[in-house]
């Protein structure tokens, strides 16, 4: 009985907290979310480049050996 009484009083700062709460998890989450998308570009755009260099150091050493034949 007192836990429903305690409830009934306070019922309203409750619900304000627990959809504050939920508000800011939302938030939180699309917040992370965000992060996690931004390291993905980073990495596909890091993976990229050293294709690229890769590419460039294979045709460095096929210019090298041409050079020495």
């Amino acid at each position: 009985m007192e836990i429903a009484r305690l409830l009934g009083e306070n019922g309203l700062w409750v619900m304000i907290i627990a959809v504050v709460a939920i508000g800011s998890w939302f938030k939180y989450r699309e917040h992370e979310l965000k992060i996690q998308q931004d390291l993905r570009m980073r990495e596909m755009e890091h993976q990229r480049e050293m294709k690229q260099l890769e590419l460039e150091l294979e045709k460095a050493k096929a210019a090298r050996e041409k050079e020495k034949v």
